[in-house]
């Protein structure tokens, strides 16, 4: 019997632009955990980053043409409707709100983002509102003790993770891609083909916007 209420993922960032390590990471979560579908949600501005290169409009267009021929892969643009900064605490507690109490919701991070979850808004409460996946790195720094601590103190397999609404760490050993946001932007500014980094159709509506450089092929 299939549950009535299949499990959600959640991927939030910048996507300032979105790229293929985004969409590779988003998709090796569906498919370890089974997940119904996971929804790439853009911040309208990150707490921790400086304001983004692209604004809200144009990084949105760019995952909905990412995302039209992926499976199970969308787009949530909650955090742009809200104002001021995109705290992940507070999507999550929406999130939860919205799907009801019983859903299994899990939240999509890099390991290379779990050190820094000292400095987010109530991070300690996260996993009052959903598990929290953590994608590994094979080089991924040590995190600092208390995130360490957080990590053992809820890590779960997936049975476990799939068993309950929230409340669990699950750590992927898959790496993701190492490709940033940040290097395609001084990639493109500085005229080099950024072609099988990012979608296609991200590329071509880079060129016709004339988002990051006036020279993209």
């Amino acid at each position: 019997m299939n549950n009535p209420h299949p499990p959600l993922g959640f991927l939030g960032g910048a996507f300032d632009p979105v790229h293929i390590g985004h969409l590779r990471g988003a998709m090796a979560v569906r498919d370890t955990l089974n997940l119904e579908r996971v929804d790439l949600i853009p911040a309208a501005q990150s707490p921790l980053k400086d304001q983004a290169t692209v604004d809200a409009t144009h990084r949105l267009a760019m995952l909905e043409l990412a995302v039209a021929d992926l499976r199970g892969i969308a787009v949530d643009a909650r955090e742009l409707d809200r104002p001021g900064p995109s705290y992940t605490v507070d999507t999550l507690e929406d999130l939860r709100h919205a799907c009801g109490a019983e859903r299994t919701l899990v939240w999509i991070i890099g390991a290379d983002v779990l050190a820094t979850l000292p400095q987010w808004s109530r991070w300690r409460e996260l996993l009052d509102f959903a598990h929290v996946v953590v994608i590994g790195r094979p080089d991924a720094e040590p995190y600092p003790a208390e995130v360490s601590g957080w990590v053992e103190e809820h890590k779960v397999d997936k049975a476990g993770l799939l068993s309950r609404p929230g409340g669990g760490v699950f750590t992927m050993a898959q790496p993701l891609l190492d490709i940033s946001s940040s290097d395609i932007r001084a990639m493109m500014a500085e005229g080099r083909d950024p072609r099988f980094l990012l979608p296609e159709g991200v590329i071509e509506y880079i060129s016709e916007h004339a988002l990051l450089s006036r020279d993209v092929a």
